[in-house]
């Protein structure tokens, strides 16, 4: 069974989506091109996701789950303004520690 991805507190407001679209193109002499769809499913859903401020323990329970995908195992989420969940694998992602160190 594939995981669903439930953070501790749901992102902050100004998820991104941006599509990725994979084509193959064909370039002639003349100037002239032709593309076509690259697979099946050439349409690649991105999604970026923050949160502006998380308690230490919440950001490790956020960045636990994605290192136990390690980048290859998917997981479900649902994004913000919709109920329908999508399957997802997380490649990379970034934590800064804002906390002051005295």
């Amino acid at each position: 069974m594939i995981p669903t991805f439930t953070p501790p507190v749901p992102p902050s407001p100004g998820t991104r989506r941006k599509p990725e679209i994979k084509t193959l193109v064909a370039e002639f002499g003349d100037g002239y091109t032709q593309e076509v769809e690259d697979g099946v499913n050439n349409i690649r859903r991105v999604f970026s996701l923050r949160w502006d401020s998380l308690l230490p323990a919440q950001a490790d329970q956020i960045e636990d789950f994605l290192v136990s995908r390690r980048g290859v195992k998917p997981f479900t989420f649902v994004p913000s303004n919709t109920n329908t969940p999508v399957r997802v694998t997380c490649k990379e992602w970034e934590r800064t520690d804002d906390r002051l160190h005295g």
